[in-house]
């Protein structure tokens, strides 16, 4: 039994994995698809965009179909799928069929990677998974440092197509180690489908991350159609919220927020994602254009935080496992906001090897709090809301970094006007306020580890929720 335990693991990690690192690894790819296809730099961007947007609309319907055909099949169905459009961008001859393997490598992404998390639920009981989560974090956080290394070696030997076809061979050794250990799972009962829930909640998020992608600059706020497209968002996704805890069977169950684990850990999670994201801006900035060191450093700095990330994610794993969420959220959020902060503060003539060892120490506060507070946060819902959970951490916070990301650049560029970019005395102080900023916000989270309940409760899940629905 613990053998085929494991085995489950393996074959989630090797599959969400798989999504992970192809995403990343088509970045430095884009001068290649440029090149073959002679695009404008907006087209090029919607090779990652339309992947972002796929995927962030597709998940909201993970709860109810993996509910309608069971979690196993959406599994091996979503993995399928994100085969199929491996092939589908290597056979490509324009940049459409690139762009439609993107949305389809995107609606598989979406399906799949809430599913992960609660197909390991569902073999290891509360308090022991801690653990194997840590691996699996562990993976996928390794996955957007490893990734782009990874693609610029493809490139080297050979062209953007291999990026799509190495997808292929794992995949389908994923799919068939998926199809023979996964746990069966039956599916429940025929719910309706809230399809006017579906569409508010899509087209929101949709539009919400195309009008965001759009916004590199602070004129981008005056044009009408950035504007409507924020208004309709806003609209969409207010609406969304309304609807939800009005209809008797919602399309996601939002009265889950009313339970105190699970808000405190997807308030963490964004709050250290929004982290994680906004460093991918701003180390390069830090390394490149105030200390004058090659590209080459920036890719060792994030190195040095994927690599303890995933080292310390499983030591919270287990942490979480044996004295529960509390103390070893807590020391991730202090040691993430304080190394953030001294980012911000440090003597910028101090050397590449203090920066290393300051992202080494973020790493460290990632791998004790980031997945461990999400594993967490879902051990608190009932085991029918564990892929819903999974799915509203992920939009959560997959749209508040993006938001998060364009206001990081919004202000660099008010404090450096038309040189936001290139190096001047300027660039040193507002990286540093955007640093402060983000060590200041992680800090303020320290209140929501702290006031994290110390045992799962089991109470506590039927109750809230029946008391919201009375």
């Amino acid at each position: 039994m613990l053998a085929s335990r494991r085995l489950v693991v393996v074959a989630v990690i090797l599959g969400t994995t798989t999504v992970s690192l192809n995403n990343t690894s088509l970045n430095p790819a884009l001068p290649a698809f440029i090149e073959a296809f002679a695009l404008g730099p907006v087209m090029a961007t919607w090779i990652v965009a339309a992947f972002m947007v796929s995927m962030g609309m597709t998940m909201p319907l993970t709860g109810y179909l993996a509910q309608r055909v069971g979690r196993k099949p959406m599994y091996l169905g979503g993995l399928a799928l994100f085969i199929g459009g491996s092939l589908l961008g290597a056979m490509a001859g324009s940049i459409a069929w690139v762009i439609a393997a993107r949305v389809v490598q995107g609606i598989a992404s979406g399906l799949m990677i809430p599913l992960s998390l609660a197909i390991i639920f569902s073999v290891y009981p509360k308090g022991e998974r801690g653990t194997v989560t840590g691996l699996w974090g562990a993976a996928v956080m390794l996955a957007p440092a490893v990734g782009p290394l990874c693609g610029s070696l493809v490139l080297q030997w050979y062209d953007w197509r291999a990026l799509f076809l190495v997808n292929v061979p794992i995949g389908l050794l994923a799919l068939g180690l998926a199809v023979n250990v996964l746990p069966k799972s039956e599916a429940g009962a025929a719910k309706a489908f809230d399809l006017s829930g579906y569409l508010l909640v899509a087209i929101g998020i949709g539009v919400l991350m195309i009008t965001v992608g759009r916004l590199h600059d602070l004129q981008a706020l005056q044009d009408p159609f950035n504007l409507l497209g924020l208004l309709l968002a806003a609209f969409c996704l207010v609406a969304f919220v309304r609807h939800q805890l009005r209809h008797p069977a919602p399309l996601l169950e939002l009265r889950v927020f009313a339970l105190k684990g699970y808000r405190s850990s997807v308030v963490i999670a964004v709050v250290q994602s929004i982290g994680m994201f906004e460093c991918l801006v701003l180390v390069p900035l830090l390394v490149q254009m105030v200390m004058g060191h090659s590209a080459i450093w920036t890719g060792i700095a994030l190195l040095c935080t994927a690599l303890s990330a995933s080292l310390f994610g499983h030591f919270g794993g287990k942490a979480l496992d044996r004295h529960g969420p509390r103390g070893i959220v807590c020391a991730g959020l202090l040691l993430t906001g304080l190394a953030t902060f001294a980012l911000g503060t440090i003597d910028h003539d101090v050397g590449m090897l203090a920066i290393c060892l300051l992202m080494v120490v973020r790493g460290v506060g990632l791998g004790l709090s980031y997945m461990p507070v999400t594993t967490a946060g879902l051990d608190v819902l009932p085991e029918a809301l564990i892929t819903q959970g999974a799915a509203m951490n992920n939009i959560s916070r997959r749209l508040l970094s993006s938001l998060a990301i364009v206001l990081a650049s919004l202000w660099l560029q008010v404090r450096l006007g038309n040189d936001w970019g290139s190096a001047h005395a300027g660039t040193a102080s507002a990286v540093g306020e955007v640093f402060i900023a983000t060590a200041v916000l992680i800090l303020l989270a320290l209140p929501f580890a702290w006031r994290f309940p110390l045992s799962s409760d089991g109470a506590e899940p039927g109750s809230a929720l029946s008391e919201h629905r009375s």
